[in-house]
């Protein structure tokens, strides 16, 4: 089978996007499939390139935006992106970019079928610009719907939060609920607590993973801690990149400076196999997003048996991986959150033991049967799109 992947850019670092694709990308190559990229050019000079490689386009003005929110866009030349699809057997969209819909004008063009990935609630791209109302998130959606979604046959959804989102809109595609999944890694926590792990005194490791922008609401982790009664004991740790840093780092500190926080908060970057043993030695790990369409870093850090505390909302899918409402909290409020640390910090047995249950579940997360899964979704498009061409073709026996 010949699938083409088209996304504005699959080499961003920090960007989850594109973090997945290529994760995805290697696995059903792995599972025998032949994929090809139809992608903007790879930022690092001398690095992989896509099979069909775009030029980068340059917004005027809010450029530095993008840049620091890990997105990259491409210029789309006609030529390459019909030499593209003409060769695959199957389109398959990651965004919902001009790219995406010209791509999606030649396979109709070509009577090539053609798939999609909800990967971005609109509220991921809007946030970043400071609007906060639901209308023109709601507008951004239909317009979507009418430029991308209503073109595709078939359209994975993560979660099942996105899956009765996009219901909600009558879009004319079938939808499947497929997770991104995530690599099947071995946990490295030890079977038995270390020797110190009851100890009363000990700091408290607690970890947040995950991009430093607006939508991943670490505050409400720092603002938590007014009302911890481990607050002198916890030690924060923020594992990620991104725009608000320093906003973060400042707010860390003046709850040190307050007597809030003993011990001051880390922001640091990390590699996936450091991200492995930070989660593996970790006493929680919170995820406060807001907006979320799945969560792939908070399922790698389960992998490694440690438990979460996961906000839930309108627009997050991760509480659905929650196996105890004691791992769940309101999104925003820190009284909430800081109320169900409290509880897993004080119950350091059954905290122990309910981390290997987190690590067992992922296992249902893998990403090779995502893949299988996405393989079907593909041959059924292609199924679909080879009936509907033979219908469209005239019928030679009239003549």
């Amino acid at each position: 089978m010949k699938i083409l992947f088209v996304l504005s850019n699959l080499y961003v670092e920090g960007n989850g996007l594109s973090v997945s694709a290529r994760r995805t990308i290697k696995t059903l190559r792995d599972a025998g499939q032949d994929v090809r990229v139809l992608s903007g050019e790879n930022p690092k000079h001398g690095g992989p390139e896509p099979e069909y490689k775009l030029k980068r386009f340059i917004f005027p003005i809010v450029q530095p935006i993008i840049d620091h929110n890990g997105f990259c866009f491409a210029k789309s030349d006609p030529k390459i992106i019909e030499e593209a699809v003409r060769w695959a057997d199957v389109v398959h969209v990651e965004e919902y970019f001009p790219l995406q819909h010209r791509a999606i004008l030649m396979a109709e063009k070509l009577g090539k079928p053609v798939t999609a990935t909800y990967h971005l609630h609109p509220e991921n791209i809007l946030y970043q610009l400071g609007i906060h109302w639901s209308w023109p998130n709601r507008v951004l959606l239909k317009y979507w719907r009418r430029r991308i979604y209503n073109h595709c046959n078939r359209i994975q959804c993560p979660t099942e939060n996105v899956y009765d989102r996009l219901m909600r809109y009558h879009i004319h595609a079938q939808f499947k609920v497929i997770s991104n999944g995530v690599i099947p890694d071995t946990c490295i926590r030890p079977i038995t607590p270390p020797d110190n792990y009851f100890d009363d005194n000990r700091p408290l490791d607690v970890i947040y993973i995950g991009r430093f922008s607006v939508e991943k609401d670490q505050p409400t982790l720092l603002e938590a801690m007014r009302y911890s009664a481990f607050n002198q004991r916890i030690r924060l740790h923020f594992a990620g990149q991104g725009p608000r840093k320093n906003a973060l780092v400042k707010h860390a500190q003046r709850l040190v400076k307050e007597g809030v926080l003993k011990y001051e908060p880390v922001f640091q970057f990390h590699t996936r196999d450091e991200l492995r043993e930070l989660a593996a030695h970790a006493d929680l790990a919170i995820h406060c997003a807001t907006i979320e369409v799945e969560g792939l870093s908070i399922m790698e850090a389960m992998q490694q048996a440690v438990v979460p505390v996961i906000a839930y909302g309108h627009h997050t899918g991760t509480p659905q991986f929650a196996l105890t409402a004691k791992s769940t909290f309101p999104k925003k409020n820190p009284e909430a959150l800081a109320e169900r640390i409290d509880y897993w910090l004080s119950h350091p047995k059954e905290r122990w033991e309910m981390g290997f249950r987190y690590a067992e579940s992922m296992k249902q997360y893998d990403i090779r049967e995502s893949a299988n899964q996405l393989i079907e979704m593909f041959g059924l498009a292609i199924r679909d799109q080879q009936y509907l061409n033979a219908y469209k073709q005239p019928n030679t026996l009239d003549k």
